[in-house]
């Protein structure tokens, strides 16, 4: 039961709406004012309001939940390696985990290119009037780079510059080295799953904020973009919804439906607010700390595999830039005219699916890796000018898939391990936040008044 409950009941003060709820009357509040915003087309509302205060608020929110990351994977993902407690489950659940995110990026891909070579989106587009300078492409990694980077030359760098697997590599290395230690870790591990427990009373402060958050980045989205951006690339654009919307309602459902027993339509509304977060601020690692604690909290995936495959697949687990990425090589392949063939397609796939590995889970990755893809198939690195207006937004709905994505494998994998306490999972209120669960409660405070005494 949650303190907002508790104090309903005891004639105290009112219920407060969840957090969720908050967050998405924020989120339609800001498409509304952006969508006012961008037809009124004032210099001093772009430049102050926008550009100024709903930026900076915007950012300082992103940066929030970004500044959670690192502390939270390290200490949480120590708890989960040490909670499994046996090396070979470990090496079960990382080896489960890594096939089952790259099956739902290559599935996913496929999907959306199959959609799109059937409604053949780009056909017959006009390029007259296409900005296609300052567009540039990136070489695409070999498969032994990308293996090898996983390994990092300097902890200490690769947690500075928040490399995600190089931590997660580290840590689970640490890890299993403190499991050989036995009985002399003990310190240790109890130090770090205080720490854990801080990091996630961190979460629920910054987490307050949530709704002033997304309201200004929503706003701030909807008044650089407006709506107008969509007309001429609207074939893509729908093309691109319908694909995610088939993977995030059909194919992903149908996989935690036949291999876990999980309702599908429990776990979407339990997900929700990782799904929110995920579309507010477009980045995969900035809503990591939100996925765990919907995935632990609210599905009931028990720590030790949730603190391991929701950064894990945060990651590697690229579901909705994959499909991104073949929706616009349909797109481009049919504005140049050009026929990538069978061989073009599974080029497409496995190039995806490789880039996927490693990339840095942040806004706008996504054009980065198609950059590697298209060049990869001989299309030129120009036509991304074409979808450059609408990524953003598209980046906000991928970016939900991909979390989403992360939450199904993990929930599979701890199903699979006998991990998921189906109490949690089936009460609807396991979980639920709202912001009565910052108060410190009586027995917090007393425990806190002893420290304030002098000694």
């Amino acid at each position: 039961m949650t303190s907002a409950t508790q104090s309903g009941a005891s004639g105290g003060k009112p219920s407060k709406m969840s957090l969720t709820t908050q967050i998405m009357l924020a989120m339609v509040g800001g498409l509304i004012l952006g969508v006012i915003f961008n037809k009124i087309g004032s210099d001093f509302i772009n430049t102050h309001i926008v550009g100024g205060l709903f930026a900076m608020i915007g950012k300082m929110f992103v940066n929030a939940l970004k500044m959670l990351v690192v502390p939270l994977v390290f200490f949480s993902l120590i708890c989960g390696v040490t909670g499994i407690g046996d090396i070979r489950i470990l090496g079960r659940v990382g080896g489960k985990s890594f096939a089952l995110y790259l099956t739902t990026t290559a599935i996913a891909i496929a999907v959306a290119i199959l959609l799109a070579s059937l409604i053949g989106p780009g056909k017959g587009f006009v390029m007259d009037g296409v900005d296609t300078s300052g567009v540039t492409g990136r070489e695409a990694p070999t498969v032994w780079d990308v293996f090898a980077a996983i390994v990092p030359t300097n902890p200490v760098a690769a947690f500075a510059n928040g490399e995600m697997l190089q931590i997660i590599f580290y840590t689970v290395i640490l890890g299993v080295a403190v499991l050989m230690l036995g009985a002399k870790s003990k310190g240790f591990v109890e130090a770090s799953e205080y720490m854990n427990e801080v990091m996630m009373k961190v979460v629920g402060i910054v987490m307050a904020f949530a709704p002033i958050g997304v309201f200004c980045l929503i706003a701030k989205t909807f008044t650089e973009q407006g709506i107008e951006l969509f007309i001429p690339v609207l074939a893509y654009v729908v093309t691109l919804v319908l694909a995610l919307f088939a993977h995030l309602f059909v194919t992903l459902m149908i996989m935690l439906k036949l291999m876990s027993g999980l309702n599908p339509i429990t776990f979407m509304r339990k997900i929700r607010p990782a799904q929110i977060f995920a579309f507010s601020t477009a980045s995969s690692n900035a809503t990591i700390p939100v996925t765990l604690r919907c995935v632990t909290e609210r599905i009931g995936v028990n720590n030790s595999v949730g603190s391991f495959c929701v950064p894990f697949g945060a990651t590697i687990n690229m579901d909705g830039t994959a499909i991104m990425q073949g929706v616009a090589t349909v797109f481009l392949a049919n504005v140049y005219g050009i026929d990538l063939g069978l061989g073009g397609y599974i080029t497409v796939i496995a190039m995806a699916v490789l880039a996927s590995i490693g990339t840095a889970g942040v806004p706008g990755v996504g054009l980065v890796m198609l950059t590697m893809v298209l060049g990869q198939v001989g299309l030129p690195i120009e036509g991304i000018a074409l979808i450059l207006g609408v990524d953003r937004l598209m980046d906000m709905i991928r970016t939900a898939v991909n979390i989403t994505g992360d939450a199904v494998v993990t929930s599979i994998v701890a199903k699979s391990e006998g991990k998921v306490d189906m109490a949690i999972f089936n009460d609807p209120d396991a979980g639920v936040m709202t912001l009565d669960d910052l108060d410190i409660d009586e027995a917090a405070e007393a425990e806190l008044a002893q420290y304030a005494k002098p000694h």
